[in-house]
């Protein structure tokens, strides 16, 4: 006999606001953006309504290459949602582009056994619902 026949529990969407609905726009088309404060020069993510190190309203957003630098990362082996198959990696990169910046992300796409602190990463986008979220993946030609 067999048990009840489940569906997939799909995984969370985005659900953007005023304030970070032009990045998860961007991610959508396939674009990594960040805000750039125009007073201050620096990067910072995730989206805010003042620069965090000046304090200027409304940083604009800029595109970015999607290159990166795994800081940091852990493997889980557990899930704490259906949704989520294991083993699974959760990492912080930091952006080549804006190396103030580090995101808290997905490495997909990868020998989770191989996975190194400073192993270059891209960007690469999962579709959720009607938006995309942004994960990383080892970097094309990377000393592989």
């Amino acid at each position: 006999m067999t048990g009840p026949i489940t569906q997939p529990v799909p995984k969370p969407a985005p659900e953007p606001d005023e304030v970070s609905l032009p990045y998860w726009t961007a991610a959508r088309e396939g674009r990594l953006v960040v805000q750039r404060c125009t007073s201050c020069g620096k990067a910072q993510f995730p989206p805010d309504l003042l620069c965090r190190y000046c304090q200027q309203p409304d940083p604009p957003f800029v595109g970015i290459d999607g290159r990166g630098t795994i800081y940091t990362f852990a493997i889980y082996t557990r899930s704490f949602s259906p949704a989520f198959e294991v083993p699974y990696a959760l990492a912080l990169v930091t952006l080549d582009a804006c190396p103030e910046v580090r995101m808290m992300t997905n490495i997909v796409e990868a020998d989770l056994a191989e996975l190194a602190i400073g192993d270059a990463v891209e960007v690469t986008f999962e579709k959720r619902g009607d938006w995309a979220l942004p994960q990383f993946r080892p970097a094309q030609g990377a000393g592989a």
